[in-house]
């Protein structure tokens, strides 16, 4: 039997993120963990970067499925720890890194105590992007092996470890990002007259932007607009030609999706008349809502309730995104947050979650499925 030192394992992974469908040497650490375990007790397929991981029941009726994003955000860390990433301008900001150590550690409990029914494990790529979810769940790999239900958690660093934050229906908000590029003309800044300028086009968009949910979303719903990067301009006394903004749309339901996206293609074309220029607007990558089924959900709940040290949160909504949502369209189940207690949120360049969440997590998962025993 293989030693089973997850915080290790964690702080291995830790040092090696990589961005959505370039997690090849992720990929490799977790076939080279795997593959130590019994060979007769599992089995194992890769799809793209990712990997399923099969653990047959003693008598099953059923596919019990666990999801672990395994990618990385192009974030340079600055966290000062021993164990800090050596790929330059990459971490696992997002927790990723505790995701997989947990997984292998109730993927281990399994493999060499199984329960009746079949346990698959996914360790999906691309979950920041571009969303590995929804391919995912189109291959041939994961439909021979569809689950039946499906569990996944995400660090919370604002709880305490040993904290479980759930609830039922809308956990993760609809999530939209937005590239929006502006092209006028440029020229000399003293002769402005001549030019069409888009540092000033952009700049003015913004502004406009922060409009659409104060005058055109219900304020008993929820949505969020924020452009996080802005790029024009070469040097001090040109006009810019073109201009970039980069963001990001959430909302607390589809409809307000798409309400938000016809208005800012209205604003566009008012823009493009105002400042006689050209803007190209993109999507990028959508991620659906993440909606906790009821019946699983309230099952996970009592199941809590009934044990000791773990306390149970009931939260909020939130305005995170996650392609889990597009597994639990599909499949019925369930996400929750995992507390990990560090002063640093998600994507923070210094977040350094406690790893005494990685014990508690796997501790916890592996009395769940172990009380799904036989029960249907």
């Amino acid at each position: 039997m293989i030693a089973k030192d997850f915080k290790t394992i964690r702080r291995d992974l830790h040092k090696i993120p990589e961005l959505g469908f370039q997690e090849f040497k992720t990929q490799k650490y977790l076939i080279d963990y795997i593959t130590d375990l019994p060979a007769h007790r599992y089995q194992l397929k890769k799809w793209k970067t990712g990997l399923l991981v099969k653990v047959p029941g003693t008598n099953p009726s059923r596919v019990i499925g666990y999801r672990s994003d395994i990618d990385g955000l192009p974030i340079k860390e600055e966290t000062g720890l021993e164990f800090h990433s050596t790929h330059e301008g990459r971490m696992h900001a997002c927790g990723h890194d505790l995701h997989m150590s947990i997984a292998l550690g109730v993927l281990t409990h399994f493999v060499q105590s199984p329960i009746e029914d079949d346990l698959l494990f996914i360790f999906q790529p691309a979950e920041e992007g571009p969303g590995g979810a929804q391919p995912m769940l189109d291959s041939s790999e994961l439909n021979e092996w569809m689950p039946d239900a499906i569990f996944a958690l995400h660090i919370a660093p604002e709880y305490e470890v040993g904290t479980v934050a759930i609830k039922e229906g809308l956990l993760f908000a609809n999530t939209s990002e937005l590239f929006i590029t502006f092209k006028g003309k440029g020229g000399h800044a003293a002769y402005p007259h001549q030019t069409k300028d888009m540092i000033v086009a952009a700049s003015y968009f913004v502004t406009q932007l922060q409009s659409i949910v104060s005058r055109n979303v219900d304020p008993l719903d929820s949505a969020v607009i924020t452009i996080g990067k802005m790029e024009s301009g070469t040097v001090q006394n040109i006009i810019a030609e073109t201009a970039t903004l980069e963001g990001t749309i959430r909302t607390l339901s589809p409809k307000s999706m798409k309400s938000v996206k016809t208005r800012v293609e209205a604003l566009v074309e008012g823009m493009k008349i105002s400042y006689d220029c050209d803007i190209e607007v993109d999507y990028g990558s959508m991620y659906q809502q993440v909606y906790n089924d009821p019946k699983w959900t309230k099952d996970f709940v009592t199941f809590i309730e009934k044990t000791e040290n773990r306390n149970l949160v009931i939260c909020k909504e939130a305005m995170t995104g996650e392609d889990f949502g597009y597994m639990l369209e599909k499949i019925p189940g369930f996400m929750f947050w995992l507390g990990v207690n560090s002063p640093y949120g998600l994507h923070h360049s210094k977040l350094v979650p406690d790893e005494g969440a990685i014990d508690f997590a796997i501790s916890l998962l592996t009395d769940y499925f172990e009380s799904l025993n036989g029960k249907n």
